[in-house]
């Protein structure tokens, strides 16, 4: 089994359906690798083309098989609204250890409705570098 650090660079968007009729909409993103969720900032009136150029760090085995990145916009006084969802197939970045920064379809349902853009880098980890001595566990005894 695979064991690491997956880090996403959070570039921007392009191209999102301004869920705001009045003014521009203020998109967050909210990444989520199997149980683990974080949130990007608010990117205030930036309507949809967003950039955050922001960093999240998660630590993965290969049974994460996607990332999930829901779009929000951010709406003081009502629910944020549902801007799309990028769902990004992880099993490339196990092999290759990185992915330069690529454009991943943003859908609301089955519709298109715009593009986000996400660099990834995986750093594998030995498990046998967790600091356990090589003899724990008796094994080196057991003949």
């Amino acid at each position: 089994m695979v064991h690491g650090t997956l880090e996403v660079l959070l570039i921007g968007a392009k191209g999102l359906e301004n869920t705001d009729y009045l003014c521009n909409m203020d998109p967050y993103a909210i990444l989520k690798c199997r149980s683990q969720e974080q949130r990007s900032s608010i990117a205030s009136g930036k309507g949809s083309s967003p950039e955050w150029n922001e960093n999240f760090v998660f630590t993965v085995s290969d049974q994460a098989t996607d990332l999930v990145i829901k779009l929000m916009d951010s709406d003081s006084g009502t629910a944020d609204d549902f801007v799309g969802e990028a769902t990004i197939p992880l099993e490339a970045v196990y092999t290759e250890g990185s992915i330069p920064p690529t454009a991943y379809n943003v859908v609301k349902g089955e519709h298109y409705c715009g593009e986000i853009k996400v660099g990834l880098s995986f750093t594998r980890e030995d498990v046998r570098e967790r600091g356990l001595p090589e003899d724990f566990g008796g094994w080196k005894q057991s003949h």
